[in-house]
C-alpha cells in the first residue's frame, strides 16, 4: 500500500465477497429465477441494474471528493477513520445500515422480462446496502479521496463485476440449489471477519499516514 487508491483486483474481490453475504446468497435463486423465453434475460438485466447503481455511487463519491479537494488531507484522515469503523462493523457484525432494509421493492421478484429485471437490479443496489454496506462504504470512501469521477466509476464498475459474475454463474447453473448455497454461506462469517481485520489495518495505515505523517 503506497497510496489510498484501491486496486481493480481488490475492488473485484470485494464484489465477490459481497455476494457471499448470508443475507444475499440464499436469496439469489428467487431473485435470479429464470424461465423460458423472455425470462432468460432477467439475470442479465438484474446485474446490469445493480452495476448501474454501484457505478453511479462511485461517480457521486468522486464528485464529493473533487468538490472538497482543497481539504484533501482532512478527507484522507476522515476516510481512514470511516474505514476503521466499517472494518469494526464487519468484525463484530454490527448492522449499521439497517434503515435501507425497510425500503420496499418496486417490482415483484417473480416478474419476468428484462425491464422488470433492470428495475429490480436498480433497487437491489440500494436495498442490499445492509448486507454489503461496510465493504461498499469502504470502497466509496477510498474513491472519494481520489476525487476522480472516471476512476470512481471504473472502480465501482469493477466492484459490480465481482458482484455480477457469481450471480450469473448461479443464474445459469443447474447444479447450485438453495440448500447448497446456504451451506456455502456458513463460511461467510469467517471471511467477513478476515475482511474486517484487513479494513481496520488499511484504515489505521491511512490515519497514520495523514495524522502522524507516517511516524509509525
Amino acid at each position: 500500500m503506497f497510496n489510498e487508491a484501491i486496486s481493480p483486483l481488490a475492488a473485484f474481490g470485494a464484489g465477490v465477497l459481497s455476494v457471499l453475504s448470508p443475507c444475499i446468497l440464499p436469496l439469489l435463486p428467487a431473485v435470479l429465477a429464470t424461465s423460458s423465453g423472455k425470462g432468460k434475460l432477467k439475470p442479465l438485466a438484474v446485474v446490469l441494474g445493480i452495476s448501474i447503481t454501484f457505478t453511479l455511487m462511485g461517480i457521486a463519491s468522486s464528485a464529493f471528493g473533487a468538490v472538497f479537494g482543497a481539504y484533501i488531507e482532512y478527507l484522507k484522515l476522515v476516510a481512514g477513520i470511516l474505514i476503521i469503523i466499517m472494518g469494526l462493523a464487519m468484525l463484530f457484525e454490527l448492522n449499521i445500515f439497517n434503515a435501507f432494509a425497510r425500503l420496499p421493492l418496486p417490482v415483484n421478484l417473480k416478474a419476468e422480462g428484462a425491464g422488470a429485471g433492470l428495475l429490480l437490479g436498480l433497487s437491489l443496489g440500494v436495498l442490499w446496502i445492509p448486507c454489503v454496506g461496510p465493504m461498499l462504504a469502504s470502497i466509496l470512501t477510498m474513491v472519494a479521496v481520489e476525487g476522480d469521477a472516471a476512476y470512481g466509476a471504473l472502480m465501482l464498475f469493477i466492484y459490480s463485476l465481482g458482484f455480477a459474475v457469481p450471480m450469473l454463474l448461479l443464474a445459469y447453473s443447474m447444479h447450485l440449489s438453495s440448500t447448497k448455497l446456504k451451506l456455502i454461506s456458513r463460511y461467510d462469517a469467517a471471511i467477513k471477519k478476515g475482511a474486517g481485520i484487513v479494513l481496520i489495518l488499511v484504515g489505521l495505515w491511512m490515519v497514520n499516514q495523514n495524522l502522524f505523517r507516517g511516524l509509525f
